[in-house]
């Protein structure tokens, strides 16, 4: 809960058999987690807490065998390798493998929560980060979910306006801003390799996908 930690690292440690999460980030931004290896934990793995945390560095991390737990959250009985409820933090060259549900899930929340709760934080409606180079394998379900909402926008805590008059430009009031999710690799998933559920100018660029039971990507619903 300290705020910005320019000068922070979590660089090269082995987290194994716990019964916690591995990594939680609770309050900050900036804070770099890099080149750790994760195996055999319970919940969501590397923990972005109250969706105010942003500008997070989390690179070329291995996360394997995250197991549910019914003594944390509701939602660690479906972990995560890595749970993300703010999208302004950069995921790169991580690998997520045989989580008991997901490997990257953006949980977005609709404010911030928490001690750090604030509703001129719109999660759900802002800008994300890098995601890019990533595996994801083995995972029991989805080696990417997107759920609930990513819709980002200018201004996030705003609704997008739609002006008939306008037609060739229908969000001049508040516009889309483009996400890119890069060269995932997502392979042998209980079900998709990538899955976005409500989305915007959300967009999947070189994804390779294979061996996924039900299908290598899905969009459920895009605005």
């Amino acid at each position: 809960m300290i705020g910005t930690v320019h000068s922070s690292y979590v660089v090269g440690n082995a987290v194994h058999q716990t019964y916690n999460r591995a990594f939680t980030m609770h309050g900050v931004s900036h804070l770099r987690l890099t080149d750790n290896v994760v195996y055999n934990s319970k919940g969501h793995s590397v923990f972005i807490e109250d969706a105010i945390e942003r500008k997070n560095q989390i690179k070329r991390n291995l996360v394997m065998a995250t197991k549910s737990s019914q003594s944390l959250l509701n939602t660690d009985q479906t972990p995560a390798s890595f749970w993300i409820t703010h999208p302004d933090n950069d995921f790169v060259d991580n690998h997520a493998a045989g989580s008991a549900r997901y490997g990257y899930w953006y949980d977005l929340q609709v404010h911030s929560t928490g001690p750090s709760a604030n509703p001129a934080i719109c999660p759900e409606n802002a800008r994300v980060g890098i995601f890019k180079g990533n595996h994801a394998h083995s995972n029991g379900r989805y080696g990417l979910r997107i759920f609930h909402a990513m819709v980002p926008r200018k201004f996030p805590c705003d609704p997008i306006v739609f002006d008939s008059a306008r037609p060739d430009d229908p969000f001049w009031q508040n516009p889309l801003i483009t996400a890119r999710f890069d060269d995932l690799t997502s392979w042998k998933n209980g079900r998709n390799g990538a899955i976005a559920e409500t989305v915007g100018d959300v967009r999947f660029h070189n994804f390779k996908t294979a061996d996924n039971i039900l299908a290598g990507m899905e969009f459920s619903l895009t605005n």
